[in-house]
Protein backbone atom coordinates (compact mmCIF):
# COMPACT_ATOMS: atom_id res chain seq x y z
CA UNK A 1 0.00 0.00 0.00
CA UNK A 2 1.42 3.36 -1.04
CA UNK A 3 1.57 6.17 1.48
CA UNK A 4 2.22 9.92 1.36
CA UNK A 5 5.55 9.32 3.15
CA UNK A 6 6.88 7.57 0.01
CA UNK A 7 6.88 10.95 -1.75
CA UNK A 8 10.30 12.47 -1.07
CA UNK A 9 10.01 15.81 -2.82
CA UNK A 10 8.37 17.90 -5.50
CA UNK A 11 11.05 18.85 -8.01
CA UNK A 12 11.42 22.52 -8.93
CA UNK A 13 13.72 22.92 -11.92
CA UNK A 14 13.37 25.03 -15.06
CA UNK A 15 11.81 22.11 -16.92
CA UNK A 16 9.48 21.12 -14.08
CA UNK A 17 8.23 24.69 -13.58
CA UNK A 18 7.40 24.93 -17.31
CA UNK A 19 5.57 21.60 -17.05
CA UNK A 20 3.74 22.74 -13.92
CA UNK A 21 2.30 25.68 -15.86
CA UNK A 22 0.81 23.10 -18.26
CA UNK A 23 -0.69 21.00 -15.45
CA UNK A 24 2.11 18.43 -14.93
CA UNK A 25 3.76 17.97 -11.53
CA UNK A 26 7.17 16.27 -11.17
CA UNK A 27 7.44 14.14 -8.02
CA UNK A 28 10.48 12.35 -6.56
CA UNK A 29 9.59 9.16 -4.66
CA UNK A 30 11.13 6.04 -3.18
CA UNK A 31 12.08 3.32 -5.70
CA UNK A 32 9.29 1.01 -4.48
CA UNK A 33 6.47 3.38 -5.52
CA UNK A 34 4.31 2.29 -8.46
CA UNK A 35 2.11 4.26 -10.86
CA UNK A 36 -1.07 2.86 -9.34
CA UNK A 37 0.22 3.57 -5.83
CA UNK A 38 0.95 7.18 -6.74
CA UNK A 39 -2.53 7.55 -8.26
CA UNK A 40 -4.01 6.27 -4.98
CA UNK A 41 -1.98 8.80 -2.98
CA UNK A 42 -3.16 11.67 -5.18
CA UNK A 43 -6.80 10.54 -4.88
CA UNK A 44 -6.66 10.00 -1.11
CA UNK A 45 -4.59 12.97 0.07
CA UNK A 46 -5.16 15.64 -2.58
CA UNK A 47 -8.59 14.62 -3.91
CA UNK A 48 -7.38 14.70 -7.51
CA UNK A 49 -7.59 11.85 -10.02
CA UNK A 50 -4.49 12.15 -12.28
CA UNK A 51 -5.09 11.87 -16.01
CA UNK A 52 -1.72 10.29 -16.77
CA UNK A 53 1.35 9.17 -14.82
CA UNK A 54 4.76 8.55 -16.41
CA UNK A 55 7.63 7.09 -14.39
CA UNK A 56 11.40 7.25 -14.65
CA UNK A 57 13.89 5.25 -12.57
CA UNK A 58 16.96 7.26 -11.54
CA UNK A 59 20.09 5.54 -10.24
CA UNK A 60 22.17 7.31 -7.61
CA UNK A 61 25.38 9.01 -8.65
CA UNK A 62 28.76 7.96 -7.32
CA UNK A 63 30.43 10.91 -5.61
CA UNK A 64 33.66 11.52 -3.69
CA UNK A 65 33.89 13.56 -0.52
CA UNK A 66 37.35 14.16 0.94
CA UNK A 67 38.70 11.22 -1.06
CA UNK A 68 36.07 8.78 0.19
CA UNK A 69 33.73 7.30 -2.43
CA UNK A 70 30.04 7.30 -1.69
CA UNK A 71 26.82 6.84 -3.54
CA UNK A 72 23.55 8.74 -3.55
CA UNK A 73 20.26 6.89 -3.11
CA UNK A 74 18.26 5.57 -6.06
CA UNK A 75 14.83 7.13 -6.60
CA UNK A 76 11.92 7.25 -9.00
CA UNK A 77 10.69 10.37 -10.73
CA UNK A 78 7.04 10.64 -11.76
CA UNK A 79 5.41 13.07 -14.16
CA UNK A 80 1.79 13.44 -13.00
CA UNK A 81 -0.66 15.07 -15.44
CA UNK A 82 -3.51 16.78 -13.58
CA UNK A 83 -6.99 17.40 -15.03
CA UNK A 84 -7.77 20.79 -16.57
CA UNK A 85 -8.21 23.40 -13.85
CA UNK A 86 -7.06 21.13 -11.01
CA UNK A 87 -4.31 22.57 -8.85
CA UNK A 88 -2.71 21.72 -5.52
CA UNK A 89 -2.34 24.98 -3.59
CA UNK A 90 0.46 23.74 -1.31
CA UNK A 91 2.57 22.79 -4.36
CA UNK A 92 2.11 25.95 -6.40
CA UNK A 93 5.19 28.03 -7.10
Amino acid sequence: MADITDIKAILYTEKSIDLQENGVIVVQTSPKMTKNGLKEVFKEYFGINPLKVNSLRMTGKTKKFKGISGRRDNFKKFYVALPEGAQIESLAV
